[in-house]
């Protein structure tokens, strides 16, 4: 049974964490992308094999989720704040070095975490889909819809959360699934939206600073985060391996969900995470 548990940040923000799994097994910390919540990778916390073998955890970003959601763009901008997250959700949980799961947004806050904090506390990094750098050439057709995102008109901005959320699969999920990511999506104030997106942009430096084994999950038909960058990443982190997905879009461990999960124990297993 998932454990849902309040964190308190580094500036007093209530963070909401969620552990389920084996906890004398390696850890899994996965983060969720901009404007989404933990529910996403429902289909990992709910893979029997995952459970047994691993220990798993999540959280909702500032702003997201069931998370506290301050107005203040303040409580947005400094990237201390988010590497801070991170690293008070790894020590509340009791996290032994676990390998980080970061989709889309959430390549940002590992870089957050790696600048502030370094590898020395995780055993690796797969990043899905992820958002090593901000180089608008890998912006895909699909970020287009994040300014009525981040606007005050309600209309355009529950239009382009739907559009934004269908840009975000090739493989298009079940009604029920999709409306329950509208549903956690809406959750999150457009001025905490604009204020992600306004945060200073990230030249993807920290990426040299990494020193743990890399898994890049890339969908190849990404319309959000293009594959260049997922092929990029792989070539910047040495020993790095790339696994690119044919016919897939912005998120492989929904629509390709066994062979994802498959990878991923694979990948955390080969870390060689010691015991807690």
């Amino acid at each position: 049974m998932i454990k849902k548990t309040s964190i308190i940040s580094a500036d007093g923000l209530r963070l909401a964490a969620y552990e389920d799994g084996e906890p004398d097994k390696p850890a899994i910390l996965f983060i969720h992308g901009f404007s989404q919540c933990s529910l996403c990778w429902e289909k990992q916390f709910g893979d029997p094999a995952l459970k047994r073998n691993f220990r798993l955890a999540a959280f909702d970003l500032r702003g997201h989720g069931q998370s506290d959601k301050p107005l203040e763009a303040a409580r947005y901008q400094d990237d201390r704040l988010f590497a801070d997250d991170v690293r008070a959700v790894i020590g509340a949980l009791g996290l032994h070095k676990p390998v980080l799961v970061g989709w889309s947004y959430a390549g940002r806050i590992i870089a957050d975490y790696v600048g502030a904090y370094g590898c020395s506390g995780i055993a690796g990094i797969n990043y899905v889909c992820a958002r090593t750098n901000n180089d608008p050439q890998f912006n895909g057709p699909g970020t287009r819809y994040l300014d009525d995102m981040a606007g005050d008109d309600l209309a355009p901005n529950i239009a382009a959360t739907r559009n934004f959320l269908r840009a975000c699969f090739a493989v298009q999920p079940s009604q029920d699934l999709f409306e329950t990511m509208v549903a956690y999506n809406m959750l999150v104030p457009a001025e905490v939206r604009a204020a992600h997106i306004g945060r200073n942009p990230s030249d993807g430096s920290t990426l040299a600073q990494i020193d743990v084994p890399v898994w890049v999950t890339q969908g190849a038909e990404d319309l959000l985060v293009l594959r260049g960058l997922g092929e990029l990443t792989a070539r910047l982190i040495p020993g790095a391996r790339l696994s690119l997905y044919d016919g897939v879009g912005h998120a492989p461990f929904v629509e390709s969900t066994a062979r994802f999960n498959r990878e991923l124990a694979e990948f955390v297993l080969g870390c060689g995470q010691t015991a807690p």
